[in-house]
């Protein structure tokens, strides 16, 4: 049984059905913590510290973040809040007749047990901002994010099509195979 800190509950949702392929069970659990402004890596190792010495078990978190090359790595570590104050029509105003529009969404999940030093797996997927919203499935900055190799955006992808190749899926996995020898 693994403890998944978080307050999204699609993160909840996408973590349980890569977990189920492992036979593995996942507990949620809503625990605010403090998120220090820092890297990705630096977050998820914070949250992880923090909520396994509160309820004294292990726990993993996760932090994600969109970057966009054009924009020099925005929104970065910031990628919440601009999807709660930009949202994604700011994005696409932002990137109006840019021509690169290199992408990546990455995934950091911090492990911890109580007694240890947290660990940290990084997961990535490489994509393209969209020159326009599609689809209505996933969540956040999802309808903009295209996969060329898939010709469609996570937002035109159902949860288990996005959990074939995700940057979260990516970061799971890495856990997972190293969880598993412990």
């Amino acid at each position: 049984m693994i403890t998944f800190i978080t307050g999204n509950k699609h993160k909840v949702i996408e973590a349980e059905n890569i977990f189920k392929d492992y036979d593995i069970n996942l507990e949620h659990i809503d625990l605010g913590y403090c998120e220090p402004q820092g890297t990705l890596e630096e977050v998820a190792i914070s949250g992880a510290k923090y909520a396994s010495r509160k309820l004294n078990k292990p726990v993993i978190v996760e932090d994600v973040g969109l970057f966009i090359k054009a924009l020099k790595g925005f929104p970065g570590t910031y990628s919440s809040y601009v999807q709660e104050t930009l949202g994604n029509q700011g994005i696409l105003k932002l990137l109006d007749g840019v021509n690169d529009r290199y992408a990546e969404f990455r995934s950091v999940i911090g492990y911890c047990a109580p007694n240890s030093e947290p660990k940290i797996f990084l997961g990535k997927v490489i994509g393209e901002i969209a020159v326009e919203e599609k689809g209505d499935l996933g969540f956040a900055f999802d309808p903009i994010f295209y996969v060329p190799a898939e010709g469609k955006t996570f937002g035109e992808l159902t949860t288990e099509e996005k959990n074939q190749f995700s940057h979260r899926k990516n970061s799971l996995e890495k856990f997972i195979k190293w969880y598993s020898i412990q």
